[in-house]
């Protein structure tokens, strides 16, 4: 449950221009678009939308961070993506014609993450006056469609130990913070959902895990991880 009652966003709070998706757009452009946004804040475990839903809302990360993820019917979780400040969640029912239903689930991973939310007719009748616009989230969206493409093509033609190094670049990239023995990555996830992210099974993720460690590479330290050598894992990460 949300931890807040969405309220209307602070017009010195223009959530927009911290966003990919609405990088090109001027302070002038996205102000018009301030009295359509609200604001809500969840808390760690609660769900943002879930797999199904037919809202057709546009969710953009304020404040924490976010996993989208799938479940299957004998209630196997599949970890997608996690996401952080900036970022934009649940675009695919908005640009979908059809208005089909959500394809995956949002749910919190910190205490007091913040989100907005922009309804599709809001966002459609602003784009009518800036078309250009639409152009730039577009070449967004397509991006994300290439790394969408891009992990599918990991899954099939790279092992574990690959796929891992590969994960723990990309969150180093995005999350890593420098630390004097190397880079410290605060993941945030349980065994479990690391296994998820990666596509494989806890057992063998922490096997591949071990690995890196006895080579050096990486130290364990709880959720987080220390990159001591990330051009052995870039290297891993090509084989």
């Amino acid at each position: 449950m949300a931890a807040a009652t969405p309220n209307a966003i602070p017009h010195d709070e223009n959530t927009l221009l911290h966003t990919a998706l609405f990088k090109q757009v001027s302070p002038e452009q996205a102000e018009e678009l301030i009295p359509a946004l609200h604001e809500a804040t969840f808390d760690k475990g609660d769900y943002i939308f879930r797999e199904g839903d037919t809202d057709h809302r546009m969710w953009l990360l304020e404040k924490g961070r976010v996993k989208l993820m799938r479940e299957s019917n004998d209630r196997r979780v599949q970890l997608l993506s996690i996401h952080a400040r900036g970022e934009v969640l649940g675009e695919i029912p908005v640009f979908d014609p059809n208005g089909g239903p959500r394809t995956a689930s949002a749910v919190a991973m910190t205490n007091g993450t913040r989100v907005a939310w922009l309804e599709h007719d809001a966002l459609f009748d602003w784009l009518d006056r800036y078309p250009r616009v639409a152009v730039d989230m577009l070449q967004v969206l397509a991006n994300r469609m290439r790394r969408n493409n891009e992990r599918i093509t990991d899954l099939v033609f790279m092992d574990v130990p690959a796929r891992l190094a590969k994960t723990l670049l990309d969150l180093a990239m995005r999350f890593g913070e420098p630390v004097e023995a190397g880079l410290k990555v605060p993941h945030d996830l349980t065994q479990e959902e690391m296994a998820q992210l990666v596509g494989s099974s806890r057992e063998t993720v922490n096997k591949a895990l071990m690995d890196f460690s006895n080579r050096g590479w990486i130290a364990r330290e709880g959720r987080s991880i220390i990159i001591y050598q990330p051009g052995m894992l870039i290297r891993r990460s090509r084989r």
